[in-house]
């Protein structure tokens, strides 16, 4: 599958290419909700939710006292803009 372009929206390519995208990153879909996913990197791990408007991103224990840090991208920026921003970590 191709890659998606980095300077189109996200909201311009079918999920089967967004959810390849994601793979390719590193992110494993939960298997009874595939709108969710979920990625571990040496330093952090995080859950992300395919919601309707926008990418969802919760990276685990990543604030203050081990709090979750939640972000959110909306599918309207560009995949390269959404990729730095997701997985640059918290």
């Amino acid at each position: 599958m191709t890659m998606l372009p980095s300077d189109t929206p996200l909201y311009n390519h079918p999920l089967p290419q967004i959810e390849q995208w994601l793979k390719n990153q590193g992110c494993q879909q939960d298997e009874t909700s595939l709108h969710c996913w979920y990625i571990q990197k040496p330093h952090w791990e995080a859950e992300l939710s395919l919601d309707i408007e926008q990418i969802t991103v919760r990276y685990l224990n990543a604030g203050e006292n081990g709090q979750d840090i939640q972000r959110a991208f909306k599918y309207s920026l560009s995949r390269e803009d959404i990729e730095a921003a997701i997985f640059a970590g918290p």
